[in-house]
């Protein structure tokens, strides 16, 4: 059983605007503490269990766990949770796993949450340790040949059979394999899916730059060799000019098949787009009828007819996935989208705290219905409640890079840059990357900073040298 939260070790963020955005992510952090697992014979103990079932552990959801937990690593083995996957899809593991792996051909998001996380938080061991290992290398090729039907067995349950299979300009897979149960995406078996193939591109781009970190020149060359094949693909055979977005397509003839989802942005943020198709996929973040207004991010475009308003969404088929809205307001800001991507992440932080305080049980639900203050269906059944898991890129993610405005925070450069865009009293005290600890305040026009190391802290791109101890800035 966890002790009590020690809130010294987060962020204590300042938001004079909305206090309830302030309770929010303090209950994000509770519910979170609450599902820190530990389990004998893991490969990694304590690790970050998703919130659903005890005995089962799945790779996208401990993928974007990572992406939050990197701001209070002393409580919340987010990466080191990886581990799990790592050791036992690649290490040559015998006999039956400790915890059911769910989906083995979960998307192969591991890449990503690792680059996050060391921009963060510098930590050279664990590097180290993931590059002689290979880990990111092995279950790129591992992904890319996995055969349909496999299962993995463990002591709890057998795995869902793997439906992954690399062919020609793209992967076969299915919905719930992909992450996304009941997606009307899956309406054949002859189709190709935008979100795999972009996925492992994103993999390939960031194992180029830990190799490009490292001086592995070999290793840069290889991986960005992988990563320009894939992008090439993905803009000859996804993209539709007219719609001015990527799509799904089928497997014999390429034709589009024309289901609007947020899968669209992860060649976004594998930035594989040029600057006219990114233009193109942020205005549909602008449209309404799509992925835009007070509600946004539905996992199926307004204007689709798979669009389920009826059942709040019905999990997939329109309800708000923290997840896929998180990649694409990070996918947005990839092309400098910064208006559109920091609107957006507020109008869904207010609908996550407007359900939190109009719906019961006051909490952070699984997924969220797209037409009011509601949790979403699957099935017929409200979804789950207390999900911190995933759902707290919200409360926790986007209130710091996007409400607040602190969007990169790197250790490595000793760098923070902050899309300022809020004129009430905001900021951030306690902030933890690599040996540096700051506060950040602004007020009146002036930015207030104290920190215990010297660092550059750029402001709506002009540079502010940082020195230890206290610093105002005019502004």
């Amino acid at each position: 059983m966890n002790t009590s939260l020690d809130l010294s070790n987060i962020p204590k963020p300042v938001f004079d605007e909305n206090p309830g955005f302030i309770e929010l992510y303090y209950l994000a952090w509770q519910q979170a503490w609450e599902h820190v697992a530990h389990q004998d014979n893991m490969p990694q103990s304590p690790f970050m269990d998703e919130g659903l079932w005890d005995d089962s552990i799945w790779i996208w959801d401990t993928c974007f766990m990572a992406l939050f937990c990197k701001y209070s690593p002393k409580l919340f083995p987010g990466v080191e949770s990886l581990r799990n996957f790592y050791v036992t899809l690649h290490d040559g593991i015998k006999g039956p796993l400790p915890l059911n792996i769910q989906h083995p051909d979960n998307p192969p998001l591991f890449a990503w949450a690792e680059y996050d996380n060391f921009c963060l938080n510098g930590d050279n061991k664990h590097l180290n340790s993931l590059w002689g290992n290979q880990y990111l290398q092995k279950h790129f090729k591992w992904f890319e040949n996995l055969t349909p039907g496999m299962i993995l067995k463990s002591k709890t349950r057998d795995s869902i059979p793997v439906a992954i299979k690399k062919v020609k300009n793209g992967y076969l897979w299915k919905g719930p394999q992909s992450g996304m149960d009941n997606t009307p995406r899956y309406k054949d078996t002859n189709t190709l899916w935008l979100d795999a193939l972009a996925q492992q591109g994103l993999s390939a781009l960031y194992i180029s730059r830990f190799a490009e970190h490292l001086g592995d020149v070999e290793q840069v060359e290889k991986w960005t060799s992988e990563y320009q094949s894939i992008k090439q693909q993905i803009n000859e055979f996804y993209w539709d000019a007219e719609d001015g977005i990527y799509y799904d397509i089928d497997a014999t003839t390429y034709e589009k098949k024309k289901v609007k989802t947020p899968a669209s942005y992860w060649p976004m943020l594998a930035e594989m787009c040029s600057p006219e198709q990114a233009k193109k996929l942020a205005g549909h973040v602008r449209d309404s009828m799509t992925f835009g207004g007070e509600i946004p991010w539905p996992t199926v475009a307004r204007d689709d007819p798979e669009f389920d308003a009826k059942k709040d969404g019905d999990y997939w088929r329109g309800g708000v996935w923290l997840p896929t809205a998180y990649m694409g307001i990070k996918a947005l800001e990839k092309y400098d989208f910064f208006e559109v991507a920091n609107e957006s992440a507020y109008n869904l932080l207010n609908h996550m705290y407007k359900t939190y305080r109009d719906y019961s049980p006051h909490t952070i639900w699984e997924c969220y219905s797209p037409v009011r203050c509601h949790p979403s269906e699957n099935g017929g059944k409200r979804v789950q409640a207390n999900f911190c898991g995933w759902s707290a890129l919200g409360p926790i993610s986007l209130f710091i890079e996007n409400i607040l405005g602190f969007h990169t925070i790197n250790s490595n450069e000793k760098l923070v840059e902050w899309h300022l865009h809020n004129q009430s009293k905001h900021g951030i005290k306690n902030l933890h990357f690599g040996n540096i600890i700051t506060d950040i305040i602004y007020d009146k026009n002036t930015v207030s900073v104290n920190s215990n190391h010297e660092y550059t802290l750029k402001i709506n791109n002009q540079n502010y040298s940082v020195k230890k101890g206290n610093n105002t800035f005019y502004l």
